[in-house]
């Protein structure tokens, strides 16, 4: 089965498969992502893109509730994040701000570095380490990695710099999730979401076997 058909069934509202394995097939090959690694890589990448339908992050919350759950060390509690409902800028400046490699909140950093690409390359400093290793000035144009040639050039470029294909040797499954959660949380910074990343996972394997 060709990629985009890969694509088309394990992520059924993806809009673009045929494009967007276009724009893989260079990056796979350049960073080693091959059939065995290729499952774990794309259950994590479609996760992370909402099915590759999302390559920019969403600061729009409309939800105070919501807010204080994905950003608990910022807001106590829903009082606080109400003025941050809907002020997207705002939100990136605050809750970005000193980390990554960002300057402050005044720095305008946390808006202008927000997660881009498959893999959600966040923060001054993530963006200046993928612009010298992919050769693109990503400090300047931080928007290149919306285009689907540079979102997934970046997102195969992380996943092999921070160690990744060692991790997707092996196949997963219910009794052996340890590499899976691993590989979740160098991506994610968090494991909350491996199941339903391993979801994904399952329904990758029979198509690449």
């Amino acid at each position: 089965m060709v990629l985009a058909d890969i694509l088309r069934t394990a992520f059924p509202v993806c809009a673009d498969p045929a494009g967007w394995a276009e724009a893989l097939a260079a990056p796979l090959a350049r960073f080693d992502i091959g059939q065995q690694r290729l499952g774990h890589f794309l259950a994590q990448v479609g996760y992370e893109s909402g099915q590759f339908n999302h390559i920019l992050e969403n600061l729009q919350y409309r939800s105070a509730a919501r807010l204080v759950q994905v950003w608990p060390h910022h807001f106590a509690n829903e009082e606080a994040a109400r003025p941050y409902l809907g002020q997207d800028q705002l939100l990136g400046n605050v809750v970005y701000a000193g980390k990554l490699g960002n300057g402050d909140a005044a720095s305008g950093d946390g808006y202008r570095f927000r997660g881009r690409g498959l893999i959600q390359i966040t923060g001054r400093g993530n963006y200046a380490e993928a612009g010298h290793a992919l050769d693109l000035d990503l400090l300047a144009k931080p928007e290149l990695l919306e285009q689907k040639e540079h979102a997934a050039l970046s997102a195969a470029w992380f996943w092999a710099s921070r160690g990744l294909n060692p991790l997707a040797d092996q196949a997963a499954d219910e009794q052996h999730m340890e590499n899976f959660s691993r590989i979740s949380e160098r991506i994610n910074g968090s494991t909350r979401s491996v199941p339903e990343r391993f979801q994904l996972y399952r329904r990758l394997a029979p198509l690449l076997a």
